[in-house]
């Protein structure tokens, strides 16, 4: 998932796109585009093995700022006035139930 986000151009450090290759340094600042907020962490320190997940920030800080979730949340919102149930036309899916239980009845 990494590689990929990497080659879609969802990574960057300091600023610039990256290679899934590249190797971090302490002091780097990484942003990663995931679920439409831009995630902000910077790297305090490399650990000299792996480690288990809930020890990962003790390395890193997360500088997300608090805008970005706010923004996601508007755009929650954002969505649901144009998709009530009952308005508009039916969608592609709506049609096709419609029309089977159309065929149905008439069989």
């Amino acid at each position: 998932m990494a590689t990929n986000a990497c080659k879609k151009g969802l990574v960057k450090i300091n600023g610039k796109s990256i290679k899934p290759s590249r190797e971090v340094f302490p002091t780097e600042k990484i942003t990663l585009r995931m679920h439409q907020i831009n995630y902000q962490l910077t790297i305090l320190d490399l650990p000299k093995a792996r480690i288990a997940a809930k020890l990962i920030d003790i390395y890193r800080v997360d500088t997300t700022p608090k805008s970005e979730f706010e923004a996601r949340e508007l755009l929650k919102y954002s969505k649901d006035y144009h998709t009530e149930k009952g308005e508009g036309r039916p969608t592609k899916k709506n049609r096709r139930d419609i029309e089977d239980y159309l065929d149905f009845n008439d069989n």
